[in-house]
């Protein structure tokens, strides 16, 4: 069966991935370590540490008070004591400091016209300062849209499975290796590799095994795919 054009994308995309997940010819594999035993604890293991209340934005904006203490952290970075906004108790951050502020949060602007509505809603009257509520506000949404980015990239990687399965819900067996790497025309992957590669992806609970879905996103995680 001759692949289309976006399955024999994804078709190299996982056979790459699973690729580099496997070992390299000469080193043993992971599976073939033998583990160390674990040594008793010598102490009692601490108290489960309580997680914080949410503030009342925090709820406001759908985000834990892990993610607005991360937020805060870097606001303060850049945040200023001016008097016109004596009233901001968190003092507030020069407009052109947003940018380097999102950035250090790992949530860039992806464009100069996204970056230029995000001053805007900040900053209506032009004063040349951002206090920390709306600050919150945005970088909260930057963090939702990131997360319907990473859904979509899991959808991508279940797609990629499928295509190893031809549309079963797997595993992903040496089988289907052979007939994607027939198909790809990648003549340097014999068995053993893929041997290799599946048993990289399970743990070494077997060949015939195979890759479960879950062990596929693994693999794909590790890779940095999301």
């Amino acid at each position: 069966m001759n692949l289309n054009q976006e399955g024999r994308g994804a078709g190299i995309s996982g056979i790459t991935r699973f690729t580099s997940a496997a070992p390299s010819r000469g080193e043993p594999s992971n599976v073939e370590r033998s583990p160390q035993k674990a040594r008793p604890p010598t102490t009692a293991s601490p108290a489960p540490k309580r997680r914080a209340r949410q503030s009342k934005l925090a709820k406001e904006n759908d985000i834990s008070a892990e993610e607005e203490n991360e937020i805060k952290e870097v606001f303060e970075l850049f945040h200023e004591t001016v008097e016109e906004f004596a009233d901001e108790k968190e003092g507030v951050i020069p407009r052109e400091d947003v940018r380097k502020a999102l950035v250090a949060l790992g949530l860039p602007p992806t464009s100069p016209n996204e970056l230029q509505t995000i001053l805007s809603a900040l900053d209506p009257t032009n004063t040349g300062y951002v206090p920390y509520a709306p600050f919150v506000t945005v970088a909260a949404a930057k963090l939702h849209s990131r997360s319907d980015d990473s859904s979509a990239m899991l959808a991508e990687v279940d797609a990629a499975f499928r295509l190893f399965t031809r549309g079963s819900d797997g595993p992903i067996t040496l089988g289907h290796l052979r007939r994607i790497a027939r198909e790809l025309k990648e003549d340097g992957l014999g068995d053993e590799l893929l041997k290799d590669m599946i048993l990289e992806a399970n743990g070494g609970v077997g060949v015939s095994d195979g890759v479960s879905r879950g062990q596929f996103r693994d693999v794909m995680a590790r890779a940095g795919v999301f």
